[in-house]
């Protein structure tokens, strides 16, 4: 029993929040949407279960900051990539590359992100948290092009992105090339 006016020391772990969210994401990752638990989470975490539970009430609560980080994360490296981009940078070339990046060291964040993009469909939480992925690809590829172009690079490199997740054996970066030319310069285009 402690006297009184002398405090017991308690741990602080200001990051358990930011920990859980990613080990989060770590665990759809690995085994999809329907193996996020509050357990395996706090195992991946190496916290407390009760630690999951007080930051994220729900599995929806959890799941929907595990979409946010993905978003978060993928919508930085994809504006990262695009301000690192030269002006004159051959655009079906790059976004080739973006996608077999995507699908190679960033592997991982691409498969969280559309197992929570899927999940979307049935939980209408997660849509705005879902578009704004849309939106900032929208944005970012009218840059180099135009409106229109923009909206079908971004669905585009979705579908993409969600086809070479599962592909075996997946698409051949010229293959990628090909339909984005096709895409920005037309069927007589260069």
């Amino acid at each position: 029993m402690n006297s009184p006016g002398v405090r017991r020391s308690r741990t602080s772990d200001p990051d358990r929040r930011e920990r859980i969210a990613r080990a989060a994401m770590s665990v759809i990752s690995r085994s999809g949407v329907d193996g996020l638990t509050h357990r395996a989470v706090a195992a991946e975490a190496e916290v407390p279960l009760g630690s999951t539970t007080y930051h994220f009430a729900t599995l929806d609560d959890l799941l929907a900051v595990a979409l946010e980080r993905a978003a978060d994360d993928n919508i930085r490296l994809v504006r990262t990539w695009a301000s690192s981009l030269p002006v004159d940078a051959d655009l079906a070339h790059a976004l080739a590359d973006l996608v077999v990046e995507h699908l190679a060291d960033q592997r991982p964040h691409t498969v969280v992100e559309y197992d929570l993009y899927i999940a979307a469909l049935h939980r209408p939480r997660l849509r705005a948290l879902s578009n704004a992925w849309d939106e900032a690809l929208i944005d970012i590829f009218s840059a180099r092009t135009d409106a229109v172009t923009g909206r079908v690079l971004a669905a585009m490199f979705c579908g993409l992105l969600m086809q070479g997740a599962i592909a075996d054996p997946p698409l051949s970066v010229e293959q990628f090339r090909g339909m984005f030319r096709r895409v920005i310069d037309g069927p007589g285009g260069a």
